[in-house]
């Protein structure tokens, strides 16, 4: 039985929304992925450690704004929001750990930890691909990980400074960073259990 002129209209519709590129979440990935070399010559090069935490906050208010944006406002989602959003998270925590470890504010065994931690669901990515299955979806807890890591990174770098003040963020900074790690390696769980499921349950694609 053909589609109904409305279902077809609905369906044309959703496909059109899904292939969006100019949106306004996907304009702020692209800016917080420009923000990245710019981060790295501010604290690594020219060694302004304030101005590196100001990139980090809109990097990360964009982050947030990103997601709100694409769920709340119609004609904004897209596949490659969908894709470019984590892919753009990937490299912050690549990138920001290792600046951070390289500038002396934080121990190389954090920055070895979470990249050891992509590393393993990196190497699961071709059991998912045999099922027919590019990625599992982002949950939770790995969000709130990432929240946590991507609070945690500049309230250290911004207690840096020999002041009261400075130290007081520096801990805050520390518990934020320390939470953001158990829940991130806890989400790493979570996805290797996630993929054992898919791998037990769902067949072998054809080539």
């Amino acid at each position: 039985m053909d589609e109904s002129p409305g279902r077809r209209t609905q369906t044309g519709a959703a496909q059109t929304s899904q292939s969006r590129v100019f949106t306004v979440p996907n304009a702020l990935s692209v800016l917080r992925l420009v923000l990245v070399p710019v981060f790295l010559w501010l604290l690594l090069v020219a060694h302004e450690n304030a101005w590196a935490v100001a990139v980090l906050m809109v990097s990360g208010v964009s982050d947030w704004a990103d997601g709100k944006i694409a769920r709340l406002v119609d004609n904004q989602s897209s596949r490659l929001g969908e894709l470019l959003d984590p892919f753009v998270d990937r490299i912050y925590m690549v990138a920001i750990p290792i600046a951070l470890a390289v500038h002396g504010s934080v121990p190389w065994w954090i920055v070895l930890t979470l990249l050891g931690r992509d590393v393993v669901l990196a190497a699961t990515l071709p059991l998912l691909r045999s099922r027919g299955l590019t990625a599992l979806p982002v949950t939770y807890i790995g969000k709130a990980a990432t929240f946590a890591l991507m609070s945690g990174f500049p309230l250290i770098l911004l207690g840096q400074w020999d002041a009261l003040w400075s130290r007081v963020i520096l801990a805050s900074g520390w518990a934020f960073l320390i939470w953001g790690l158990v829940m991130y390696l806890w989400s790493g769980v979570l996805y290797l259990i996630q993929v054992s499921l898919v791998m037990r349950r769902m067949p072998k694609v054809g080539r």
